[in-house]
């Protein structure tokens, strides 16, 4: 089989990811060229999804037929709905900003809440800090006050020192605390998803319906196909993560090679990935919209190019997206009774369906 230039780029790409080196992985074969990283191939991952579907059977042997198999699927399943049109984008960084993003979920509007309530709080006492700083400096130097006093105690000065700091930190904790346990106790979940971190990707799977997926960066020539503009270059993938507002989504996340975070400022969320480990948070989106995060945990070279993308719709297009990645058990989804009406939940209790009946 003979391979233009093109396909031969791109095959070389899959041999030194899958091997880690171009060529036999045998030592006494001479020397090798160094590992490439994976950002590497994430380059060309739009020829590589092409030229594994045609080349895949006869290039590589078993073991890259057998990955590159499981790889196109997982893309072709997520790549049916690549954008929802008519969202707006909600959730994205502006230039120049300095401030939190516009909540969006209740989560994020308490840690809004309370950034005001500190914000008030120490202002105050960074102003008292300074004016007791510059009037030591004015009225206490040596030409000033040659003659310094000589005690060493004042009991009414020590305890007003000691007892406000306890006060403010009880005044913080009476908010905070409660917070952090909203955030921390999950709730019901109405969409579960697990998602894992990779270098330099995500993964997700909704576990209740079968559907699962990788997300890449999308690069700036895709943004447009994708409908996304310019300035969502670095944000937006080409896959994303479609949840229903109004209902609680409770994501089980984890990785497969270094720790990552998966973080969305506007949901007031970010859980760290860890190898081995299942970790969860939890969100209810307030308004239908795009949302757009980050890894937050330094994850190797390309740790700034693996952004989260999340489109936060309405339930009848979110059943409408779970029916065209070929879903099962539908009737899990939140509001699917309503929507399309009772179905036979053959995967979990066919009697109850059969009593239905």
């Amino acid at each position: 089989m003979v391979l233009d230039e093109r396909e031969t780029t791109v095959f070389r790409d899959w041999q030194i990811t899958l091997t880690g080196t171009l060529g036999s992985d045998d030592e006494n074969d001479g020397p090798k060229e160094p590992r490439y990283e994976r950002e590497h191939m994430m380059q060309h991952h739009p020829d590589s999804l092409r030229f594994a579907k045609r080349r895949i059977g006869t290039v590589s042997g078993a073991f890259l037929g057998a990955f590159g198999a499981l790889w196109s699927a997982g893309q072709a399943v997520a790549e049916v709905a690549p954008t929802m049109q008519g969202l707006e984008v909600r959730g994205a960084p502006e230039p120049g900003g300095t401030a939190l993003q516009t909540p969006a979920t209740s989560l994020m509007a308490e840690v809004v809440w309370l950034d005001n309530l500190l914000l008030w709080i120490i202002v105050p006492i960074s102003i008292f800090v300074m004016a007791l700083l510059a009037w030591v400096i004015i009225f206490h130097n040596r030409r000033a006050n040659p003659t310094p006093s000589r005690f060493t105690h004042n009991s009414r000065l020590e305890v007003a020192w000691t007892v406000v700091p306890i006060l403010i930190l009880v005044v913080i904790g009476t908010f905070s605390v409660p917070a952090l346990f909203r955030q921390q106790i999950m709730p019901e979940a109405d969409v579960t998803i697990k998602v894992t971190g990779y270098q330099w990707h995500w993964g997700y799977e909704y576990v209740d319906h079968d559907v699962d997926f990788l997300s890449f960066m999308l690069e700036r020539d895709e943004l447009e196909a994708h409908g996304y503009e310019d300035r969502h270059y670095l944000l937006a993938t080409d896959t994303a993560v479609v949840v229903p507002v109004g209902r609680n989504i409770v994501m089980q996340v984890t990785a497969a090679d270094v720790i990552h975070s998966w973080t969305i400022p506007a949901f007031g969320v970010k859980q760290d990935g860890v190898p081995g480990r299942l970790a969860e948070l939890w969100f209810n989106v307030d308004e239908p919209g795009i949302y757009f995060g980050q890894c937050s945990e330094l994850c190797g070279q390309a740790h700034a190019y693996m952004p989260i993308t999340v489109h936060a719709v309405s339930e009848e297009d979110y059943i409408a997206w779970l029916e065209s990645q070929g879903a099962v058990n539908l009737a899990l989804a939140p509001g699917y009774d309503r929507i399309r009406g009772t179905i036979e939940l053959a995967a979990h209790d066919p009697d109850a369906a059969r009593d239905e009946d």
